[in-house]
Order: C-alpha cells, then structure tokens, then sequence
C-alpha cells in the first residue's frame, strides 16, 4: 500500500467505527484490561479492521495490535524477531475517548529490519494527520514539519507528575502530558513542548511518534543513553527531545527520579 493509501485506511476506519462513538460510548462499550486500562468496543472493532487490510496487503507482515496483544502475550516477542512488521493503535488515548476530549488518535507504523520506516496518526476530531517515512521527511496534511529550537526554558510533558516530583526542577515549566502519544509526539514535533518522559514504552505507543519527531529533527532515546528502537527488549524508559543537547541534558538528570 502506498503512504496515502495507509492514511485513507485510517480515516476511513476511524469514520465508520471510532467517530459514531464518540461522546456516545455507553457503559456496556467499555471495559478495563486491566486497572484503570480502558478499552472499549472503538478500539477493539477498528484494530480488527486495520488489521485485516493490513494483512491482505502484506501477508508476509507480522502485525501488532495492542488489543490483540493483550489477549495474546507472545504476539511482542514475535513482533521483536520479525524482519517485516507493523505496529497498531486503534484509539491511543483511549482514556481521553471514554472521556470525551478529542485528543485521542489512530495509529500505525511500519518497521523493517529493526528500523520504523513509515508511520501515520490520524486525529479525527481535531481531522489533522502527520505522517512520516525515514530519510523523506515529517508531514502535517501534506505540509514538511522542521522542529523549531528549544526554548531557554525548557517545557516538559510526562504522564506521571507524582513519580518526577521536584527532581527534575532545575527544568521548571513541567506540565502534564495530553495522555496520548498519537497527540504528545505531535505537539512535541511543532514546538508545543521541548522533551517528553515516559516510564512505558510500548511499540504501539511509540513506533508511530518516534519517526515523525526524528525525522522533523528531532530526538527518541533511552534513559539509558541508547536510540529508540521499537522491536528491542522494553526499555526502562523513554526521553524524547528537541535535538540532542536536549535529550542529553534531560538524561543527566534522571539520575534523580525515583525508581531508577
């Protein structure tokens, strides 16, 4: 499938099945896979959709689906060993869905040898996509996106205000994160925030984001130093940045959040 070809895949599936849901979701159509971890009948009818044309395409491709994969545990060791794989996010930013803000997103990417080579995030309610391919460049609607400089003082997002507490001060500005990485990565990429933390880093979540914010200039590493890749063991966590100074000057505080 073509680039555009993907994107009209996304749109379309979200207008049938993602868009009549939302602010309609009744109790029925929301469950919890787990504490406080959301899924609704969105998320689980769309991923079935994307997945299927996915398939047809390139029935040589693994595809991880997040719903799918929490009924199915070795789908991301399967995923990490493939040469030839796309990751789905049918509603990222579930949470927001069932809540009825608009900054939720459906999403997909595609990697090959190791490397996200393509990725895509539709936002239906605000109708804004990005795309991104690797070596071509990052788009909103058509448009190339260059990451603007950080600013003096730095504007940090993390979904977890509690667990960085004051450690990370000496940053200041720090607020929280639009809980959904198919809008933080976005709004990171035009110069809404200067780096992103993350304490999880599933390759739904990130595979998509990480390309487009690369690829205007951007940085996605490690806590440990190391460049995002989504098919390597879990890593401990994730800083996405500005440029390199940045991620390097968020990284060498880190020493100081609890847990590490």
């Amino acid at each position: 499938m073509e680039t555009d070809e993907v994107l009209t895949l996304l749109r379309e599936v979200a207008d049938e099945v993602v868009v009549p849901r939302f602010r309609s979701l009744s109790s029925d159509d929301v469950a919890e896979k787990n504490p406080g971890d959301l899924v609704t009948v969105a998320d689980r009818e769309a991923e079935v959709l994307i997945t299927a044309r996915l398939r047809a395409a390139y029935p040589g491709a693994l595809v991880l689906g997040e719903e799918a994969e929490a009924g199915d545990p070795t789908l991301v060791e399967r995923f990490r060993a493939a040469d030839h794989a796309f990751t789905v996010d049918p509603v990222d930013g579930t949470r927001n869905f069932v809540h009825g803000s608009p900054d939720h997103a459906v999403m997909a990417a595609e990697v090959r040898g190791g490397e996200v080579v393509r990725s895509w995030i539709w936002q239906p309610q605000h109708e804004v996509a990005y795309v991104a391919e690797r070596g071509a460049g990052a788009f909103r609607d058509g448009e190339r996106l260059v990451r603007p400089p950080a600013a003096d003082e730095l504007r940090g997002v993390t979904s977890r205000r509690t667990w960085i507490g004051q450690a990370l001060g000496t940053l200041r500005a720090l607020d929280l994160t639009w809980v959904c990485c198919g809008v933080d990565y976005p709004r990171l990429t035009e110069g809404e925030a200067d780096y992103a933390l993350y304490r999880r880093a599933k390759p739904w979540d990130h595979a998509p984001g990480s390309l487009l914010l690369r690829e205007a200039g951007g940085v996605v590493g490690t806590f440990d130093g190391r460049p995002y890749r989504p098919q390597d063991d879990a890593p401990t966590g994730l800083v996405a940045a500005a440029d390199e100074a940045t991620y390097e000057h968020v990284r060498s505080l880190l020493h100081a959040l609890p847990g590490l």
